[in-house]
């Protein structure tokens, strides 16, 4: 089974790029003060892991300016094609399971991937090989059982129905061979991979009209997974999509972990 087989969100299916534009409200502004914090600027060398949508990767494009270069890579670029204009290139490319696509990188930068990718292992070396001695690593990943509760304010039947189809989405992720609990270990795995001043934050949405989006979007992307695999039935996933919509929930993501190192 490839990774595109196993891969529960396709970036193919129709409530991707709703996905894609959630996260970029939730998570850029975290990632872009880790990346202005390492000096990003003209003529810097950048690989972008999994990238998905297009937030990062023009935001990149921006700092490194025509003398620099932005590599964004992915198993289906279909979404992130869109920024492929200099100094972007979009190559096809499985971080799991081939080398890596050049080296000599000031930065490497990969969100919201390893947790999915089957070889996690090799992906971090494929990662750390490509820098250059210099260079920066910036993995950012969630960590969903270190909070695993849509609405971790449990208060009525909306928000245990909310839990209950969370519950269900974290078993279809496990089964397709998520790491649910990756996010914790980054910080351990750079120092083993050699990297140097290694630190590590964490950013934890609690309620925003982002996480109801981001909600929404999952919920009808894996309705038919989370029917097939007994976890939901169609009347609670109208029921909880119908609740996301009033508004009254405090709908939370997992939290995601960012870390950080240096290659010598």
């Amino acid at each position: 089974m490839t990774r595109s087989d196993r891969y529960l969100l396709d970036n193919r299916q129709t409530e991707a790029g709703e996905r894609f534009d959630a996260f970029a409200s939730l998570f850029d502004p975290t990632t872009f003060r880790h990346l202005d914090g390492f000096g990003i600027g003209p003529g810097w060398r950048c690989w972008e892991v999994g990238a998905g949508g297009t937030s990062v990767v023009s935001w990149l494009a921006k700092k490194v300016g025509p003398t620099g270069r932005v590599l964004a890579t992915d198993i289906d670029t279909s979404r992130v094609a869109a920024a492929a204009r200099p100094p972007v290139e979009v190559r096809v490319h499985d971080v799991g399971a081939e080398e890596p696509p050049g080296e000599g990188f000031d930065l490497v930068h990969a969100r919201l991937v390893l947790v999915h990718v089957p070889d996690r292992e090799r992906a971090l070396r494929s990662m750390v090989k490509a820098l250059r001695p210099g260079g920066r690593l910036l993995l950012e990943d969630a960590d969903p059982a270190l909070q695993p509760l849509l609405c971790p304010d449990e208060h009525g039947p909306e928000e245990q129905l909310a839990n209950r189809l969370r519950k269900g989405f974290r078993r279809l992720l496990a089964e397709r061979g998520a790491d649910l609990s990756y996010g914790r270990k980054l910080p351990r795995l750079l120092r083993e991979a050699g990297l140097r001043r290694v630190e590590a934050d964490a950013y934890f949405p609690v309620s925003s009209p982002a996480g109801a989006a981001l909600e929404s979007a999952t919920i009808r992307q894996i309705r038919d997974q989370l029917v097939a695999e007994g976890y939901a039935t169609d009347q609670d996933i109208d029921r909880h999509l119908a609740n996301v919509a009033v508004g009254g929930m405090d709908l939370a993501t997992a939290p995601m972990i960012s870390a950080w190192g240096r290659k010598e």
